[in-house]
């Protein structure tokens, strides 16, 4: 796999900080980690990502939501990280979901589907 620009969202910081480490272990760049649905949108449209990976529970917005603003101005790959898979599911049914916890390999798979979307 080529080396990626990559959009975390992610508002627990610890858990950012670490997948951002994961990323930079595997070849990609994290251009930003972002906390907010706001920030999100933002960060999205200034950097131009080649891969959201987006907490889908957000303290401050929501990160489906924010895919969605996103993806209004053109596709982005993307994946979704949660805590509740089933709840994601029922609001996107064809996303793909890294449950937490997950592990690099399943990183490295959610990876390479969402690129070959």
């Amino acid at each position: 796999m080529h080396k990626l620009s990559i959009l975390v969202v992610e508002d627990e910081a610890i858990i950012g900080m670490l997948l951002s480490e994961v990323l930079a272990g595997m070849g990609h760049k994290v251009i930003a980690v972002v906390g907010t649905e706001g920030a999100a949108v933002a960060m999205a449209a200034e950097y131009l990502p080649d891969l959201l990976i987006v907490d889908a529970g957000l303290t401050s917005g929501n990160g489906i939501s924010a895919v969605d603003a996103i993806l209004e101005t053109g596709f982005v790959p993307h994946l979704y990280t949660t805590g509740d898979a089933m709840k994601v599911r029922l609001r996107k049914p064809d996303a793909i979901i890294l449950e937490k916890p997950f592990n690099e390999t399943e990183l490295a798979d959610a990876i390479t589907r969402a690129i070959a979307r």
